[in-house]
């Protein structure tokens, strides 16, 4: 097994919790993809099957608000991750993403997933707790940046 690899996911957030022996049942199932500037990981209401996990370079993270029209929601580094919610529901993406510096990836398939949950509940369990936590934080984030930019709309049509 690729000890730099274990010793990348034993300090990841997403893996917080977990025994030594519970990361190196998960790191199997970790595709590493290396993918150059200008590569699309994935693009918006696709169907999703896969977390992906920034071990290095850039990726945006972003949304169409108009026919043409791309809003960036968020610029990922090293040990960010993203696609969350395609390995806990299989959903369609909600986002696009889009290598902006080359990158190397560790994606997790749903089906990888969802056989760790039968094979290693306990495991599976520390895992979506992490995966859960991190997403309330980002709704927790977003929804003060929507509060901010409610008050400021309103601010500005006072002035107007």
């Amino acid at each position: 097994m690729n000890k730099s690899l274990v010793e990348f996911v034993a300090k990841l957030s997403l893996f917080k919790g977990l025994s030594a022996q519970e990361i190196e049942l998960i790191v199997p199932l970790l595709e590493e993809k290396n993918l150059s500037e200008g590569t699309t990981v994935f693009v918006e209401n696709m169907p999703g099957e896969s977390l992906y996990i920034v071990r290095e370079g850039t990726v945006q993270v972003s949304r169409m608000i108009s026919e043409g029209r791309e809003k960036t929601l968020v610029i990922l580094g090293p040990e960010d991750f993203f696609g969350e919610m395609a390995i806990l529901d299989g959903g369609t993406r909600s986002a696009t993403a889009r290598v902006v510096e080359n990158a190397c990836l560790l994606r997790m398939r749903k089906s990888d997933f969802d056989t760790l949950c039968t094979q290693e509940p306990r495991a599976a369990l520390k895992f979506m707790h992490n995966i859960i936590k991190a997403f309330s934080r980002r709704i927790r984030e977003n929804s003060e940046e929507y509060h901010k930019m409610l008050l400021w709309a309103l601010e500005a049509q006072k002035d107007g």
